[in-house]
């Protein structure tokens, strides 16, 4: 592949390459399927072509992964180049997010997201349970403990492993120093999601909260809930003389009281089993197929599944009408927890919509609870 006609395409008109020209290309590419892309002013590229899915068929700005003209935003010249593709710039004034209280007393969900470093973007959820104190500390330090990390190590997955475990000592110290009894049992979920360069997704996860990605329209799990119920966990919190209960409504807790083996925070489980050490994950974006990932609290999670959640997003017209929907949703279904929600668009936003949105009534309206 040519980097030349890579920078051609990329700067030729100014520095953007908009969704709307792609709206207009890509009819006339439909029209005559041989047609090669070129601009208003007739400057046609070089022979070259991108052929980013393996696909051995001629680049269209739709398999550049710009569909759709409502997320306008230009491409990433440096990081386009690096990659031997178009990566379209994730912007944070794009990103969708809501919070809703539910029928909580107060709403103990914090998220965040931040520009981390030049190439680096930064996206967060925290749930609370014990109080909102954990949350508080893991919104207020967890973003300085990655910045720091990231300038010494270039393995994000590493980074965050890192970060979790520092935060945690962190509030641990914090806890300690304060000689607060209470905040023994305030503790929190964490899932962290770090976007390198456009095209880098790394996610770290502990507790219940979710992460997820649209790809060519269905839902692609990027965390795993850490509960008592998966194997590998209720082990780990046996092995370490803790013990796993059920409540009334069918809900594994451990040691009676909370209903997830991993989280920051819960120091009166800590020798039980319950650790601060997060699952990572890390996937290579296709801005062809992929719309957007998000991040859910189990206010959201409990009521909605994730292709559920999927399609909703899928329908609406931009990240932030999303977000607002499927925190509304969640409390019209019946979530009584507080329901948080993140949603960044990529690439392929707006390009896969299921004809039919449906929703399972088979589940309980009733979110699970973190105490016995």
């Amino acid at each position: 592949m040519s980097v030349a006609v890579l920078v051609r395409l990329a700067t030729h008109g100014g520095s953007r390459v908009c969704r709307r020209v792609v709206l207009k290309t890509g009819w006339a590419l439909q029209d005559d399927p041989k047609r090669s892309v070129h601009s208003p002013s007739e400057v046609r590229p070089s022979n070259s072509r991108f052929d980013p899915d393996s696909s051995g068929r001629p680049t269209t700005w739709d398999s550049f992964g710009i569909w759709d003209n409502r997320i306008d935003e230009p491409i990433m010249l440096p990081s386009s180049i690096r990659y031997g593709k178009p990566i379209p710039k994730v912007s944070l004034n794009k990103v969708g997010y809501a919070s809703q209280i539910g029928q909580r007393k107060v709403n103990e969900d914090r998220y965040q997201l931040s520009q981390l470093t030049s190439n680096i973007l930064y996206f967060a959820v925290f749930d609370g349970h014990g109080g909102a104190e954990a949350a508080d500390f893991c919104h207020k330090y967890m973003e300085q403990h990655i910045k720091e990390l990231v300038t010494e190590e270039d393995n994000l997955e590493l980074v965050l492993t890192k970060a979790f475990l520092n935060v945690d000592k962190e509030f641990a110290r914090h806890h300690h120093f304060n000689a607060d009894a209470s905040a023994l049992s305030s503790g929190t979920t964490a899932t962290v999601a770090l976007l390198r360069d456009g095209i880098e997704l790394v996610v770290a996860s502990v507790g219940d909260s979710r992460a997820m990605l649209s790809r060519k329209g269905k839902a692609v799990k990027l965390t795993v809930d850490h509960t008592p119920e998966r194997k590998d966990e209720k082990d780990r919190i046996r092995k370490s003389g803790g013990f796993v209960t059920w409540n009334s409504l069918g809900q594994p807790h451990v040691n009676g009281r909370l209903a997830m083996t991993r989280s920051i925070g819960d120091f009166d489980l800590k020798n039980h089993g319950v650790i601060a050490e997060p699952e990572t994950k890390r996937i290579t974006l296709h801005h062809v197929h992929d719309s957007f990932f998000a991040l859910t609290t189990d206010g959201i999670n409990f009521i909605m599944n994730s292709q559920e959640i999927c399609d909703v997003i899928n329908q609406c017209h931009d990240p932030k009408e999303a977000a607002q929907r499927i925190a509304e949703q969640a409390t019209q279904y019946g979530a009584e927890d507080n329901s948080t929600i993140i949603v960044v668009p990529f690439g392929a936003w707006g390009k896969h919509k299921s004809s039919e949105v449906s929703f399972s009534f088979s589940r309980s309206f009733v979110s699970s609870g973190r105490w016995a």
